[in-house]
């Protein structure tokens, strides 16, 4: 794993990203145009086991040109690690040994909060706002790497 700013430096002009929402049971997948400037949810996978997950994410990175990968890290609001994050930090490190690309963790607090939030300003019912929150998530967490960047 790398930081954002070297990510930053290993980018091209004309490259996506991949954010995802790393759930017990569901893990969350956004994707961002080449231009880097807007995430949308892509897919929600339903995780059986770890290398399931990994054969999708790396169908996903070739079929989509995918330039580096953006994990959710659930840190506690005091911004200190508690089990749940180091749980995710344990899997983003087994899925980085496996990918051919750069990845990074990023501070996902609130975003699930904040998604959900955002669809109930945009009118979507609850039951889709549900069916998506993973999805939904993981474009929050890469919409905010995406702001990050363009500073």
């Amino acid at each position: 794993m790398i930081t954002i700013d070297e990510l930053k430096v290993q980018l091209n002009n004309k490259s996506r990203l991949i954010g995802i929402d790393m759930g017990t049971k569901r893990i969350g997948v956004s994707i961002c145009d080449e231009n880097r400037k807007i995430a949308t949810p892509y897919e929600t996978i339903e995780y059986s086991n770890m290398g399931n997950l990994i054969s999708r994410l790396k169908e996903i990175i070739s079929e989509n040109n995918i330039k580096g990968v953006i994990f959710g890290l659930p840190l506690n609001m005091d911004g200190s690690l508690g089990p749940s994050a180091q749980s995710v930090n344990d899997k983003v490190n087994l899925i980085s040994e496996k990918l051919d690309i750069p990845t990074i963790s990023w501070d996902e607090r609130l975003s699930t909060v904040g998604s959900f939030n955002l669809s109930s300003l945009l009118d979507v019912n609850v039951s889709k706002r549900v069916k998506n929150i993973d999805q939904n998530s993981a474009t929050f967490i890469l919409q905010g790497v995406l702001d990050y960047l363009t500073k």
